[in-house]
């Protein structure tokens, strides 16, 4: 359903290394930047999450969060750990949400700017 996603960042140096550390853990990477603007996923020049200076910007409201696919639990427990130590702010910290169902693993952060962003995987250990 959908191509990509934008959002906006003050700091496009400092929410471009966070990014790096986080959607590292979970095998994404750069995938093309410029001046105004960093992309992620995991073919180049095909972005599906784009970082877009905007001095301005503040994050949606409440409700409003990324939840991104992990691959393993291992990687909710890296993308958690790894944006922890380039600034992100814990949200919730990696484990089983059993509210959203039996296999749900997740981690929560919240980015320099303030956006709210999960790793999750769903699906019963191998």
């Amino acid at each position: 359903m959908l191509h990509h996603i934008s959002i906006g960042v003050r700091d496009l140096a400092l929410a471009s290394e966070f990014y790096d550390a986080a959607l590292g853990a979970l095998g994404f990477r750069r995938v093309f930047e410029d001046d105004t603007a960093t992309g992620y996923g995991l073919e180049e020049d095909k972005d599906l999450l784009c970082l877009k200076l905007r001095p301005d910007a503040t994050p949606p409201g409440a409700g409003f969060h990324l939840a991104f696919a992990a691959p393993t639990r291992a990687a909710v427990d890296a993308f958690h750990a790894e944006a922890l130590r380039v600034g992100g702010k814990d949200n919730g910290a990696p484990g089983l949400r059993e509210d959203y169902g039996d296999h749900y693993y997740a981690a929560f952060l919240v980015d320099p700017d303030g956006h709210h962003i999960e790793a999750v995987i769903n699906r019963p250990l191998a």
